[in-house]
């Protein structure tokens, strides 16, 4: 299992660097996420949260139940995303495994379409809604060095600033 670097932590500021080689060292670093991301109850996770500046991401909201599947048939690998299309709004409340137990509204694209290539470098483009668009919005920020609490208003921001400070002084 993997490390989870947790803000702030200035690894999770790098932009990722794309993927060239689709190789074993790719596979089992997708493995190894996918390991730790499920262990950590997540239903995303970027490499560059594992100290790996890499364009890598993987998302597993689950089924129509939101359940995970033991045989990954939910999970989606993602290598080298691009947005091709978005368009909407939708807000909902945004969670982290780098800035743990800390959860809040932030407004995204409700619709977006996206390129990838999956572990074997085969190039997909898939539609996304709801909570799957949300989380590879949330994800593909992070390969480009930006977390949630970014998106959040002037107030919302500084109130999480001064309770995320408090909260790492009570842990020393």
């Amino acid at each position: 299992m993997l490390e989870i670097v947790t803000y702030p932590n200035k690894i999770l500021k790098q932009v990722s660097k794309p993927v060239e080689r689709f190789d074993s060292e790719l596979h089992k670093l997708l493995d190894e996420m996918y390991e730790t991301m499920v262990s950590h109850q997540g239903v995303g996770l970027a490499a560059i949260q594992v100290a790996v500046p890499r364009r890598v991401l993987i998302i597993d909201i689950g089924d129509e139940e939101g359940n995970q599947k033991e045989d990954k048939s939910t999970l989606i690998e993602v290598i080298n995303p691009e947005f091709l299309e978005w368009d909407g709004s939708i807000k909902d409340t945004e969670g982290c495994l780098s800035v743990p137990d800390y959860f809040d509204e932030v407004e995204r694209y409700a619709n977006v379409k996206v390129k990838f290539f999956d572990r074997f470098g085969k190039e997909h483009i898939m539609d996304a809604d709801g909570l799957l668009s949300v989380a590879f919005q949330h994800e593909t920020d992070h390969l480009d060095g930006h977390l949630f609490v970014e998106r959040l208003d002037y107030i919302k921001r500084k109130k999480f600033e001064k309770e995320w400070k408090k909260k790492l002084k009570q842990k020393k």
